[in-house]
């Protein structure tokens, strides 16, 4: 995210956390040689901001994502939004929301360990967001809906995962696509969707 570091909106006295990020690949870019990505503050709230971004290929591929991200301040804490006004204008006065609607699998579906790398740990010492999409890929992989073709994915963060923690990815294959709850003992420390569009 270098446009918040040009900005001042960056480390180390401005640290962004993402909430949650719902994507959808309208039509996979499979085909396409190059790619043309845009991004631009979709919204703000009193301690978050979204980020908007689309990705248009050369030979159609097409994929939106809107993603809300928490604004945090040097000690790590939430902090409000503050003097914002370098975003004011792509945010056009919308106001975005750090609700989570994402429901968990039904429990018990099917349970596999996730076995964290040391390169899925980012500068806060949390599983970075990254690290969770290579899970799902993986279960992917073995049931759901195929990702070549247009899909709609959501992830929701409720709670940090540290390098560490002991892991559970609870899945549930559902009629057009797939849930999965990250979980730590018995909590849900994040959930995703895929399904198919």
């Amino acid at each position: 995210m270098d446009d918040v570091d040009e900005t001042g909106w960056g480390a180390p006295d401005h640290l962004w956390v993402m909430r949650h990020i719902r994507i959808e690949v309208v039509s996979p870019p499979v085909d396409d040689d190059r790619v043309e990505l845009s991004t631009w503050c979709s919204g703000t709230a009193s301690v978050a901001a979204g980020r908007r971004m689309s990705l248009v290929g050369d030979r159609g591929g097409r994929i939106e994502l809107d993603s809300v991200w928490v604004h945090l301040g040097p000690d790590a804490r939430p902090a409000r939004l503050v003097g914002f006004d370098a975003y004011a204008e792509a945010a056009d006065r919308r106001v975005v929301s750090t609700k989570l609607e994402l429901q968990e699998p039904s429990e018990g579906v099917r349970r596999v360990r996730w076995a964290l790398r040391l390169t899925d740990v980012d500068l806060l010492g949390h599983v970075n967001n990254a690290a969770y999409w290579h899970a799902v890929e993986e279960l992917l992989s073995l049931q759901g809906p195929d990702p070549r073709q247009p899909l709609r994915a959501r992830l929701e963060h409720r709670h940090a995962i540290d390098f560490g923690d002991e892991v559970d990815l609870v899945s549930d294959l559902r009629e057009n696509g797939l849930a999965v709850a990250f979980t730590v003992g018995d909590v849900a420390r994040a959930i995703a969707s895929v399904e198919q569009i």
